[in-house]
């Protein structure tokens, strides 16, 4: 295992020496929801812990409280940045890519540099991947699916989404571009790749700032103002604890089966949005018609397109790693709750 010039960036200290672990992995996107779990889920287990992420959604107070970790290094930095990358990944046993634009509002927002980072900073991530030999688990979403022509989704069913001039598409595109990358690098160089396709994920330290709606209806509920439910509310999701997300993670990495596959994520049980909220409502005590509902040309634009259903169907995750989810809605809620209280983050009425 070769070593990396010990530099630590930021807010989390300076300049300190990192103590060798079973292995030393690279979590591009570190600093965010899931890569701030999943980095103290490796040092946990005794791994040694580089993060590179450029904080445009990520934030170093997710790493705040492992800020003097010996195993711990922090780069605040750009995966498109080729020499960075590569001499981060040089150092590294495995990658976990989870560095990508997130949020259907940042997604609608601005399309262009959702796919230069997503498609760019993946290719980046890849190449430099490639060249020093080290595998990879590159996260991707349901949003691959698009419409879902069938359900649950399956990793080898077609996909459809919509024209291309709708922006809401434009994420999901580019991650689908970043998942043939993978599987081409896999192909024609023989990286090792797992592919994993992350559907809803929900925990602590999520933010509802850019569109995540957990976060932001338990915000809305926790503050006393209506829950914004876009549309007719009818449309439905499944969501997965980061808790149960993390250990798939941690499982498909370390699973040879898993080399060169992709593999779903996510719950497996429906809930319309309008349920979800009325369920947020009853477990932080609140009064159950504190809903409001937001047309879609309101909260984003004209021609917005949402997708009706989505879930996953989790079959080969099960076989490859005998995964299954422990924690349900409430528990979801639940955590959420507590998080919210706990650092007051300020209320959003977008999706």
């Amino acid at each position: 295992m070769s070593a990396l010039e010990p530099t630590r960036r930021g807010t989390l200290g300076t300049d300190v020496p990192v103590a060798s672990g079973e292995r030393t992995v690279l979590v591009t996107g570190g600093a965010g929801f899931i890569g701030s779990h999943l980095t103290r889920a490796l040092l946990a287990r005794g791994d040694s812990v580089l993060v590179l992420d450029d904080l445009s959604t990520g934030r170093l107070a997710n790493l705040a409280d492992l800020a003097d970790h010996p195993r711990l290094q922090v780069m605040v930095g750009d995966v498109r940045d080729a020499e960075l990358t590569h001499r981060l990944t040089s150092g590294a046993d495995l990658v976990y890519h989870l560095a990508a634009v997130v949020g259907v509002q940042l997604v609608v927002d601005d399309a262009l540099n959702t796919i230069r980072t997503n498609v760019r900073g993946t290719e980046t991530v890849l190449d430099a991947a490639a060249s020093a030999g080290v595998p990879v688990l590159l996260t991707s979403t349901s949003e691959v699916y698009g419409k879902c022509v069938s359900l649950p989704a399956r990793e080898d069913d077609d996909v459809l989404l919509g024209a291309s001039r709708n922006s809401r598409w434009s994420y999901a595109a580019s991650k689908l571009v970043d998942e043939m990358l993978a599987l081409a690098y896999h192909r024609q160089s023989g990286l090792p790749i797992v592919v994993v396709r992350l559907f809803n994920t929900v925990g602590p330290r999520q933010t509802g700032r850019y569109g995540m709606v957990v976060p932001r209806f338990v915000s809305a509920a926790l503050a006393g103002v209506d829950l914004p439910v876009h549309g007719d509310g009818l449309q439905s999701r499944s969501f997965l604890h980061v808790a149960d997300a993390l250990e798939a993670l941690l499982g498909l990495a370390d699973c040879p089966q898993a080399n060169g596959a992709v593999v779903n994520v996510g719950g497996s049980t429906e809930v319309t949005i309008i349920e979800l909220a009325q369920r947020v409502l009853q477990r932080v005590g609140r009064p159950m018609h504190q809903i409001r509902f937001v047309p879609y040309e309101e909260a984003y634009s004209a021609g917005f397109e949402d997708v009706r259903r989505r879930v996953a169907d989790t079959t080969r995750l099960e076989g490859l790693i005998g995964w299954s989810a422990r924690l349900g809605l409430d528990d979801i809620i639940d955590d959420v709750a507590a998080d919210v209280a706990a650092y007051a983050e300020p209320v959003s009425t977008l999706n």
